[in-house]
């Protein structure tokens, strides 16, 4: 496969003529229905890329947390980013990113640390990269900062990109209950996920355990939500708008502390005094900047090991949305999966930057995968506007009462319908 294209559709097993930009008149209902047909299936994932940050920073007129590269200041920092871009150049993402320097940069310090333990470069660079890690954690509060802002404001574009959001993980989420629950997985650190969750009242299921302050568990119990119909004993059903997430690259808001990775008490858009100082020590992002081999292995390992039990089972659909397969790690758990005849892979994605999804599909069975590729696909507002599966009564209702609560204004009721402005905020 030489390339997809700028815009691409590919469903049911063949290609769509796409003369120009894709009308949604003419390609929704076979999308939707063809999404739709994978939603229901028995094992359904969704992975989550930096695509989807964007586009709702972009929705209220923000940037979304940047992969830029810094600028180091130390004398070494030209082998560094010599070395970045070779790590970068041999996983096929092209021009390296601030993960391949960071990755390079701790690599060095590492052996400046058995070199020097108490040397003066070896000071130099872990104070340099403590900066780094906490400015580029700042960033990406910044960002949350942005949305939120509009969210509060309650105008015409938070409104917009409350929608959006919430109406990308109300299509997944909201699957029959007989079904197993929706697996989110995403690289990014922000916690734009979580925050269209309790937007949307969906429950979210993942590794930590705790109120205050929940501690990351290395065991997996799975612990699911069920409640018992009026009028019927003994039959409990499962509770639906509950689904799993699992944040492959680590969060803004883990810390390593004591032994333990917690989950602090952060505020989405929040500030943490903390994160200055000991970003380098504490701050659980990728890549690691933990120093020794249990702590460089957890919590990463457990993630990982989540993602391949959730995607190598048949009859599973992936999803991908902001998803670039620029990550060897998870396009090698993805290609497992695709081993098994039974599992399908849509592709949702703006572009193809370095053609890398064309180079991934390139050895996969046709009849394995589906493409919707492009800006007019990878418009986040346009993708739930008029492709994805709509949430039905129930859930639209109950989104529109979180959406109420977290803006401090009454519930909606079932007779009024939501309110004069339906259950949906346009």
């Amino acid at each position: 496969m030489t390339g997809l294209g700028q815009h691409h559709l590919r469903i049911q097993s063949r290609e769509h003529e796409l003369n120009g930009a894709p009308d949604a008149t003419v390609h929704g209902d076979a999308v939707r229905s063809w999404l739709t047909a994978l939603v229901g299936a028995e094992h359904l994932a969704l992975l989550i890329g930096s695509g989807l940050g964007i586009a709702v920073a972009h929705a209220v007129g923000a940037a979304g947390l940047s992969m830029a590269t810094v600028e180091f200041k130390q004398e070494e920092a030209e082998a560094v980013n010599a070395h970045a871009q070779r790590h970068a150049s041999a996983a096929s993402r092209g021009a390296m990113n601030i993960e391949d320097q960071l990755r390079s940069a701790l690599a060095l310090l590492e052996g400046l640390e058995v070199l020097e333990p108490d040397g003066e470069r070896t000071k130099a660079w872990r104070d340099e990269l403590t900066g780094v890690l906490s400015g580029f954690a700042e960033r990406g509060l910044t960002a949350e900062q942005a949305i939120r802002a509009a969210a509060d404001r309650d105008d015409e574009r938070g409104l917009r990109a409350e929608q959006m959001l919430v109406g990308l993980l109300l299509s997944f989420a909201s699957r029959p209950p007989s079904r197993e629950r929706l697996n989110v997985f995403t690289t990014n650190y922000d916690r734009l996920i979580e925050f269209g969750c309790d937007l949307g009242g969906i429950r979210v299921i993942d590794r930590f355990v705790g109120a205050v302050e929940p501690v990351f568990r290395a065991s997996r119990l799975d612990v699911d939500l069920h409640y018992n119909p009026p009028g019927i004993r003994g039959e409990p059903r499962y509770l639906e708008g509950v689904l799993r997430l699992c944040k492959l690259h680590g969060s803004l808001d883990w810390r390593f502390d004591e032994g333990r990775l917690r989950r602090v008490p952060l505020a989405f858009g929040g500030s943490d005094p903390q994160l200055t100082n000991e970003a380098l020590e504490r701050l659980i992002i990728f890549p690691n900047a933990a120093k020794d081999l249990e702590t460089l292995q957890f919590p990463y390992a457990e993630l990982f090991r989540d993602l391949s039990a959730a995607l190598c089972r048949p009859n599973g659909v992936l999803v991908t949305y902001g998803y670039g397969f620029g990550d060897d790690h998870i396009n090698r758990v993805i290609r497992d999966m695709l081993t098994l005849r039974s599992t399908h892979l849509m592709v949702i994605s703006h572009s193809d930057r370095g053609e890398r999804i064309a180079r991934f599909l390139d050895g996969v069975m046709p009849e394995q995968y589906s493409v919707l590729l492009g800006p007019h696909f990878g418009n986040l507002g346009m993708l739930v506007d008029n492709y994805l599966p709509q949430a039905g009564p129930e859930q639209l209702l109950l989104r529109e009462a979180a959406r109420r609560q977290a803006h401090g204004t009454p519930y909606a009721s079932a007779d009024d319908g939501g309110g004069d402005e339906g259950p949906v905020a346009a």
